[in-house]
């Protein structure tokens, strides 16, 4: 299968916080248990820890962690931010332009590395600004990336939810799937608000995530009977 092209997929979110992450490393997870090679992209990134090794974000680590192709830090996240705010306002406070060519130059040597999948993370939600003018969205378009969406489950995602894929379909992209992540333990008719998500978003659940009070691994509650087909 790596003699092909890989298959990418682009992994955002209704909102920053609802768990991209815990999406994206359950799905590397649940890719590799497949015998299939995974690499991992996290374009850009802000909130990361100053360390010896330079400017190192936890989202970017733990993909990092859970592709079994053998990458540097910098590969995974090659643009980083220290200030934990949206990405275009960090680089703006250091003088470091955010270039949408670095990102689509990272992405490329991923692709000649030859991996099965590549699971592509962004940042934010849909439309989040990279400079003025450009959107971070920009990039899984000029790849014709398949989308998996993260809908945090609280109060008003469906309203973000629906919106969000509106979004992406007017962007010309497929909705590959969603996942329901529930990020508040205590949120109101929960099932009711699965029900209607299910009924009005055009894509299979690929997954219902209950609360993980430590974000932990999430690969088993992701369909990996979906998971063969969305590509």
């Amino acid at each position: 299968m790596s003699e092909a092209s890989p298959i990418s997929f682009f992994i955002t979110g209704t909102d920053t916080d609802v768990g991209k992450t815990v999406v994206s490393t359950a799905l590397l997870k649940t890719l590799n248990s497949q015998g299939l090679k995974t690499a991992a992209y996290k374009p850009v990134s802000a909130g990361c820890l100053d360390t010896e090794q330079g400017l190192r974000n936890a989202d970017a680590l733990a993909m990092l962690e859970h592709c079994s192709v053998n990458l540097s830090y910098e590969e995974v996240n090659p643009i980083a931010f220290a200030d934990p705010v949206a990405p275009h306002l960090a680089a703006h406070r250091v003088g470091q332009p955010i270039e949408f060519a670095a990102i689509t130059r990272g992405y490329e040597r991923l692709v000649a590395k030859q991996p099965d999948v590549i699971v592509v993370e962004g940042a934010g939600g849909w439309r989040l600004p990279l400079e003025q003018d450009a959107y971070l969205s920009s990039f899984p378009m000029l790849f014709d990336m398949p989308v998996i969406l993260v809908v945090g489950m609280r109060l008003g995602c469906l309203n973000h939810a629906l919106l969000t894929c509106e979004a992406i379909q007017q962007d010309g992209l497929k909705l590959a799937g969603w996942v329901a992540n529930e990020i508040d333990p205590g949120m109101a008719y929960l099932e009711d608000n699965l029900a209607a998500l299910t009924h009005l978003l055009p894509a299979p659940l690929l997954g219902h995530i209950p609360f993980l009070a430590n974000t932990g691994d999430a690969s088993g509650f992701l369909n990996q009977r979906l998971l063969v087909d969305i590509e």
